[in-house]
């Protein structure tokens, strides 16, 4: 398809036999565009572990990591380069400081390879003259080690191996930018590098930091007036960026603080910086500040150097408790210490989280073959995934797009398609869930709760409260309807960290904090302040919030195998919002959805499904505490709600559901009958089930079906929530649709889950030109799993837990 150019879309304007659409391609600012495995997606993520330290590289029109700058999750450029010089020549990998910086022309392009991932690691190779770069950016993905899920930084190890087999002289450069610290750049910063003997001097003699083989050196910056929990185009304006590395097994190291031009030029013309880390007190506006680092390896065959990054705040999160608002110190510092005992851990803790990270992808990787080894009819590939690029084509099945039709994956001859030619369902599906791990963890923040008794709970002392950013869309703290589309990522993961999210939801509750009758939208309206809405101002969505909670906090007891303890405490809530659920679920009126950006909607189909199955659920709830007459109740309503719901909600035909009971012809995505099929609780009949994913097979476009019939949108969670209800000839659409949009998406950020079927699955134009990037609710990717995990927790008494 893209052989030799860029992107060349007469695949999506004709029947076009399909080629790699990255093999041979032409990189955006000339050379070869490198390799993907197993996918291409349309941002690479670099150092992900929270919303402040959040690097991408982005793939757009077959970029590289050495041909734009890192960019912050949110599109804005952050400064970070690396250099590796091999015999004197200069070759750049990461970053674009030498398209950037005047009089930086001796640099060569190190020539991209290869780019794969897993569901940790980011890896880049590159060719540079006689040797062989790569960039492995690792954020561990720990959700079981609360502990080390709260360090707020990241890994990047760059490596040099020789390939003529001789040894070569190398050196390594690399630097960063107060654009970590801030975006306007006419505020001032102070910084220090910490751990270096000659601070503040400028360098003489050896031009080396060497003090001791064990030492390591951290350049740590922020504001010289912080505005504590402020927030300034998502950039914090409080805390510290720390840039971290170490001598060990380097013959010497240099640091070096300065304008860009003037510190870049320094190590251009003598291989080493100069040792100057001062003054500690400088704006940017008229000359770039850059922390560097310079290691000198001498002649080697390979060598490898590391760095720790990321973005560190303290105090992390203002909270609103009955006792008044509280600043909550970072969980890491109880885990840890101070800011420099923590990066010390960090640092020191490169082994043994890289075993947790193995066990973890090792898990991933299991799990999916068992899912896909219960279905026999389902072709699957035990192999490790592999490259979506081929040297050899006669493992392509073709693609064959007829744009008369409205089935997305159309062979002529049998009415069926692959998304990645080449690559099994469970291959697809690898690709997505492993890219969409870091993101399911990364708007997370972690935080000790209040020091006062009356403030505490009762799990202050063993576990964090969790605090979730709605990224990109509104900037909420724990939006209940973020939290649970991410839902089957948290109940595959550890379903304690749902719990600890869902905490700080009901204890400002269940304290009068929100006086409405319904579930709270979310537990602040501007992150980090989860200060709550004692006006009940929040965004109204009383229908969907309701049912989402009450179906959060029984899938928390299913999953986590809890006795029924933790529920009864939060009976007295989850009942008062069963209770609107009763009033209003059946017939809701014009309401908010999850879905908010499209509006509001009267009598929403699967608007109502969701509150239907949210009462069942808690009748299982009332069963599991001990309430006999409440489950009947709660049973027996939901069972004669489900009955009406079929009459209003099926069209005419018989072919499939309404978007509304009114709206005939109307359709759209049933993901809300997920939860009854995760939670056995077996109130949606089977014929609606089959009903639906047959609809699907006739709506469904080039990259996914659409959310419902009013656009040509999607969402992939949902669409991955659908994919899980249904057979696995029609389950593969989905999740071959989705990866098949990873490899040929034109869009440029972090994985985003709302894109158009059509065209070429940009971003939708309408309404409002929504743009959704690196959003938790990526998490949904995990539905299948989720389906696998519970199975493997429920007992054979799950549907005996719920009255007849």
């Amino acid at each position: 398809m893209f052989v030799g150019k860029l992107h060349n879309f007469a695949l999506l304007l004709g029947t076009v036999a399909a080629r790699d659409p990255f093999t041979n391609a032409t990189g955006g600012h000339g050379g070869s565009a490198p390799t993907y495995s197993p996918a291409r997606p349309p941002a690479v993520p670099l150092a992900v572990r929270s919303p402040y330290t959040s690097a991408w590289s982005t793939t757009a029109n077959n970029s590289a990591l050495n041909r734009a700058s890192v960019r912050f999750w949110n599109g804005d450029p952050l400064g970070w380069e690396g250099i590796v010089t091999v015999d004197g020549v200069f070759y750049e990998y990461l970053g674009a400081g030498s398209q950037a910086t005047p009089g930086l022309a001796n640099i060569s392009q190190a020539t991209p390879e290869s780019v794969s991932y897993d569901s940790h690691y980011s890896n880049f190779t590159f060719t540079a003259g006689p040797v062989r770069i790569t960039a492995s950016f690792f954020s561990p993905v720990t959700p079981n080690d609360l502990c080390r899920a709260s360090i707020p930084l990241s890994y990047l190890t760059t490596t040099v191996e020789s390939t003529d087999s001789q040894p070569h002289d190398v050196q390594f450069y690399s630097d960063v930018d107060l654009a970590w610290v801030s975006r306007d750049r006419n505020k001032a910063a102070v910084w220090e590098l910490h751990g270096a003997p000659m601070t503040g001097r400028s360098g003489t003699g050896n031009n080396t930091i060497t003090d001791s083989a064990t030492e390591l050196y951290s350049w740590i910056a922020g504001q010289e007036a912080p505005e504590v929990f402020g927030e300034d185009h998502d950039f914090p304006q409080w805390g510290n960026f720390s840039y971290s590395t170490s001598e060990v097994g380097i013959r010497s190291i240099s640091a070096h603080t300065g304008s860009t031009a003037d510190v870049r030029s320094h190590y251009l013309k003598n291989g080493r910086l100069g040792n100057f880390t001062g003054p500690n007190h400088r704006g940017w506006a008229s000359g770039e500040a850059v922390f560097a680092y310079s290691h000198d390896v001498g002649t080697v065959l390979q060598a490898s150097v590391r760095y720790t990054i990321g973005s560190i705040q303290t105090p992390v999160i203002k909270y609103r408790t009955s006792a008044g608002i509280s600043a909550l110190r970072p969980w890491w510092e109880k885990c840890y210490g101070d800011v420099y005992s923590m990066i010390k851990f960090h640092w020191h803790d490169f082994d043994a989280v890289h075993a947790l990270a193995n066990e973890f992808e090792s898990q991933l990787r299991t799990d999916i073959d068992t899912y896909y080894q219960q279905d026999p009819t389902t072709a699957r590939n035990t192999e490790r995934p592999r490259s979506c690029s081929h040297d050899d084509d006669a493992d392509i099945q073709p693609y064959i797009f007829d744009p008369s039709s409205a089935y997305g994956f159309l062979n002529p001859a049998n009415f069926s398609g692959i998304a990645i030619p080449g690559v099994f369902e469970s291959q697809s599906y690898y690709s997505i869930v492993a890219l969409s791990a870091r993101q399911a963890m990364g708007a997370f923040a972690y935080a000790a709760g209040p020091t006062t008794q009356a403030d505490s709970t009762d799990d202050d002392d063993n576990n964090p409260l969790v605090f979730q950013k709605e990224l990109s869309s509104s900037g909420n703290v724990n939006t209940v309807d973020v939290l649970f589309p991410g839902l089957p990522f948290l109940l595959w993961a550890n379903p304690e960290l749902l719990r600890l999210s869902l905490e700080p939801l009901l204890a400002f509750q269940e304290a009068g904090l929100y006086p409405n009758g319904y579930a709270a939208h979310d537990l602040g309206a501007r992150w980090p302040e989860a200060v709550g809405h004692a006006l009940g101002d929040d965004e109204a969505m009383p229908v969907e919030e309701s049912a989402n909670m009450i179906l959060m906090c029984y899938a928390y007891y299913r999953f986590a195998s809890q006795a029924p303890g933790w529920l009864d405490g939060h009976y007295a809530l989850l009942r008062r919002w069963a209770e609107y659920l009763v009033e209003f679920a059946l017939v809701p009126a014009a309401q908010l959805s999850t879905d908010d950006f499209a509006g509001t909607l009267a009598n929403q189909t699967n608007l109502a499904v969701k509150g239907i199955v949210g009462l069942q659920a808690m009748s299982a709830v009332a069963a599991a505490t001990g309430r006999a007459a409440d489950a009947q109740w709660f049973g027996r309503t939901a069972r004669e709600y489900y009955a009406r719901w079929e009459a209003l909600a099926i069209d005419p035909s018989g072919r499939h559901t309404l978007l509304s009971y009114q709206w005939r012809s109307s359709w759209g995505l049933l993901y809300n009958v997920y939860m009854d099929r995760l939670l056995g609780l077996g109130i949606v009949g089977e014929p609606v089930y089959e009903m639906q994913c047959e609809w699907y097979t006739q709506v469904s476009q080039v990259f996914g079906v659409p959310l419902d019939s009013r656009h040509h949108y999607t969402k992939s969670d949902w669409m991955m929530w659908a994919a899980a209800t249904c057979p696995p000839g029609m389950r593969s659409m989905f999740v071959n649709a989705i990866a098949y949009w990873l490899n040929l998406t034109t869009t440029e950020d972090p994985f985003t889950d709302l894109f158009e079927t059509l065209g070429t699955g940009y971003y939708p134009t309408s309404p409002d030109s929504i743009r959704f990037k690196a959003r938790p609710v990526a998490g949904g990717h995990f539905s299948l799993l989720a389906l696998l995990r519970g199975g493997l927790k429920r007992d054979d008494t799950t549907e005996g837990d719920i009255p007849e």
